[in-house]
């Protein structure tokens, strides 16, 4: 039995034998994939080998290299990247599965690079969730966009390096020059960048100060998507359709509002934004984007790029959270990055089951297609509604602490720009199931089916679903939608302790 110390470190260093172990046996694809679900699960296990000793308070630390005196970088896990982590690895046992399907569904090349660099950017995942500083967060932060660098220009076609392109120049930019000066001025300002519950700000810095080092956070932080250097993520859908999954499910924009919170609540500390009113910009931005993002989603036809403007809104509801600096908005904030997880995961799986069986991606030609893919599209409703926040699913909670935060605010209009993008999100989603379940295929009439047509036009023998590895995903991603709904109480209570004085 470890200590939890060395369960810390080997969160980081198994994906990475596991990176060493899929290179080796590269040859053999059975046998590598093989070693990438063995990897992912064994991460998976012991990751959550943690949390019985968080959940009891511990925080168990582990050194990994001293640079100066007071100057390392260090793991620490606390409930917050507890949550994160527990998410990204339970996500990449279901990505690893639908991966296996999908590479091979469509010959895709290069498949062990894709492997290999699929499982270094879970390394650097863990390394984000259990940073205990700011130094260790951005030596992470900075691993984890040039580990997925390859898998967005995984395709080597023009598309895909203008795409790789947009992607790094954003990420890298933004980050060397936004996020690293922060993080200088933060030194200066508290002597320290270590995560500090209650913040390390208070007592150092002006409200024009702490607004303007706020700015450079929110922004530097490039992988939350704020508009306007929201369009590396649209940019990078080029990618393979498991890569999609990994940017705004598994990883990687999870890794930026994850970021986002705990600058928040261990960089500046919830009472002391409160105190200063230094968010307040933070929080029109937030409300822009979230509203901007889904009516732009409304003019997509491809459903890739549909649901990549959704991330850039549902992204918005994290920072919203955070802006909002009440323990229920960021309350909220963190189960969003949860619930949205799964259900944005769904989406993409199915998305990839489309392509994979019908080579379809354009939504104006998925007319029909329900009836061809009821159990990829059923998966998609499930995972739609969790997205728009309905209950019993999962995603209704983090809209309602959201809610709560907003009305502890006394913010009536974030009210109302939380219903409004709800209707959004129901105008831009649900139309992608109707469009499959309730009208013909193309070259027939437009209208609507009538349902008695709807039922005699069924037939088993029509039935179309991609291989069974891309449908088996999709589907456990839809019920643990289902099943996160009656889960919000034990997240909460994980969560608790960051959210109170």
């Amino acid at each position: 039995m470890f200590a939890l110390e060395t369960h810390v470190a080997l969160s980081v260093l198994i994906p990475l034998i596991g990176a060493i172990g899929i290179a080796i046996t590269s040859s053999v694809p059975n046998i590598r994939e093989t070693v990438t679900l063995v990897t992912s699960v064994l991460l998976c296990l012991n990751v959550f080998s943690i949390l019985p000793g968080i959940m009891n308070g511990a925080e168990p630390t582990f050194l990994l290299v001293e640079i100066l005196p007071d100057i390392a970088l260090t793991l620490k896990v606390e409930p917050l990247g507890m949550t994160f982590a527990a998410v990204a690895s339970s996500l990449w046992i279901i990505n690893s599965i639908y991966s296996i399907g999908y590479m091979r569904g469509n010959n895709e090349p290069r498949q062990t690079g894709f492997y290999v660099c699929f499982a270094i950017a879970l390394s650097a995942t863990m390394g984000i969730a259990f940073s205990s500083n700011l130094l260790t967060l951005f030596v992470f932060y900075e691993v984890l966009t040039l580990s997925t660098y390859p898998l967005v220009t995984h395709k080597q076609n023009a598309d895909a390096r203008k795409g790789g392109r947009i992607y790094l120049g954003i990420l890298i930019g933004t980050s060397i020059g936004l996020f690293l000066p922060a993080i200088i001025w933060t030194w200066t300002l508290a002597g320290t960048v270590d995560f500090v519950k209650g913040g390390i700000l208070s007592g150092h810095t002006s409200a024009g100060v702490t607004g303007v080092l706020l700015f450079l956070y929110m922004y530097g932080i490039g992988k939350a998507a704020l508009m306007p250097i929201h369009r590396w993520l649209p940019a990078a859908m080029v990618a393979p359709t498991p890569v999609s999954a990994l940017l705004h499910a598994v990883a990687v924009v999870k890794a930026g509002v994850f970021s986002v919170l705990k600058v928040v609540i261990y960089i500046f500390g919830i009472d002391f934004l409160t105190e200063t009113g230094a968010a307040e910009w933070l929080t029109w931005v937030a409300a822009y984007t979230l509203i901007a993002a889904s009516v732009v989603a409304l003019t997509k036809d491809n459903l890739k790029a549909r649901l990549a403007y959704s991330t850039i809104s549902q992204l918005a509801y994290v920072v919203l959270g955070a802006s909002m600096a009440t323990s229920m908005a960021v309350a909220g904030g963190a189960l969003q990055i949860v619930m949205h997880a799964f259900g944005k995961i769904t989406l993409f799986f199915c998305a990839g089951a489309i392509y994979t069986a019908v080579h379809k991606t354009e939504i104006s030609d998925m007319r029909g297609l329900g009836r061809q893919m009821p159990i990829t599209f059923i998966a998609f409703l499930i995972g739609s509604l969790s997205i728009i926040g309905l209950p019993p699913l999962g995603g209704s909670w983090s809209k309602f602490y959201l809610m709560l935060g907003a009305a502890e605010s006394d913010e009536i209009y974030l009210m109302i720009v939380l219903l409004v993008s709800s209707l959004l999100n129901i105008a831009y989603l649900l139309p992608i199931v109707a469009r499959g379940f309730f009208y013909p295929p193309l070259g027939q009439s437009n209208e609507p089916v009538a349902v008695g047509y709807e039922k005699s036009d069924f037939s088993w023998q029509n039935i179309k679903e991609a291989p069974l590895f891309c449908v088996l995903p999709p589907v456990l991603t839809a019920l643990a939608c289902m099943v996160l709904f009656f889960l919000a109480d034990p997240i909460i209570r994980l969560i608790e302790p960051i959210l109170t004085p």
